[in-house]
């Protein structure tokens, strides 16, 4: 009983250690900042999504064409690719084709693995990035404040970027410059998958 309550204690004394740097750092006043700015984008979404599909054009219609005119390997290809190099296609696009397709929960699955890999990978390419003096340099100038939170806030901004609409693939490639524990990234970035499975319930409320 006595070990208990000292390894008790001990867990306590820890978490309160750990709350008072992440409240002292500002880590707490940055995840709600970006909560906030991230919940107006999300619904805006949701309601362009809504408005467009109403009044504009049919997205059942276009997704219907986007999914006869591009083989289903060339569109996990493509969304892959862009996983990999920073998001450069919003991934909502991807999840709504998800939806008119023959097994919509399988592909949604294989989204979200494919995003989690491609965070992964731009670990490597943020480390290769860091031996390029001149790239190194451009991207320190840059991504200065993403730079100085991974230090301070390591794996939590990774899952922070996993879950929120933020750049997590930037967070990954962060990550890999400044060298943070790949197993860390690994851990915290399971939780990319949770994130598609959110906004895949929020998009097949949308898109019939």
């Amino acid at each position: 009983m006595a070990k208990r309550q000292k390894r008790q204690k001990s867990k306590t004394k820890r978490f309160k250690l750990t709350h008072k740097y992440y409240e002292r750092t500002g880590f707490y006043s940055f995840v709600g900042k970006n909560l906030k700015s991230a919940i107006l984008p999300i619904l805006g979404v949701i309601l362009l999504i809504f408005l467009f599909n109403k009044y504009v054009y049919n997205i059942n219609d276009g997704l219907r064409h986007f999914t006869e005119t591009f083989s289903r390997g060339t569109v996990l290809v493509t969304f892959f690719l862009s996983e990999c190099l920073l998001g450069l296609i919003p991934p909502e696009i991807f999840i709504a084709w998800t939806k008119k397709t023959d097994d919509p929960i399988i592909n949604l699955s294989i989204l979200a693995v494919l995003s989690y890999c491609g965070g992964l990978i731009s670990y490597f390419i943020g480390k290769y990035i860091s031996k390029i003096e001149k790239v190194r340099l451009y991207l320190e100038v840059k991504m200065a404040k993403s730079l100085q939170n991974i230090k301070k806030w390591g794996g939590v901004l990774i899952l922070v970027g996993a879950l929120l609409p933020l750049p997590f693939a930037i967070a990954c490639l962060t990550a890999g410059m400044i060298k943070y524990p790949f197993k860390n990234v690994v851990f915290f970035g399971l939780f990319r998958l949770a994130r598609y499975a959110i906004y895949g319930w929020a998009i097949f409320k949308v898109v019939h």
